[in-house]
């Protein structure tokens, strides 16, 4: 799985960014607090929680381990 990228910011979206690490561009799903950090061309490290079901890989950036936990325990709820 994948834990942690570091790269440099290729372009942001309205749900997503694209991170360029090391020539690989990972489509990545941020929440707006962590997508208005996000500056194209600079260099950013974000924790990852990596989704997978039947249909899609999905990969969750945040800015901190804490802001993952959260979303982790959000996904539990029904």
């Amino acid at each position: 799985m994948i834990g942690k990228l570091s790269g440099t910011v290729d372009s942001i979206a309205e749900d997503h960014a694209i991170l360029d690490a090391a020539g690989v561009g990972y489509l990545v799903h941020c929440p707006a607090s962590t997508l208005s950090r996000l500056v194209v061309g600079a260099h950013a490290t974000l924790m990852i929680e990596t989704r997978i079901t039947d249909e899609t890989i999905k990969l969750y950036g945040f800015f901190t381990a804490e802001e993952r936990e959260w979303f982790r325990l959000l996904q539990t709820v029904q």
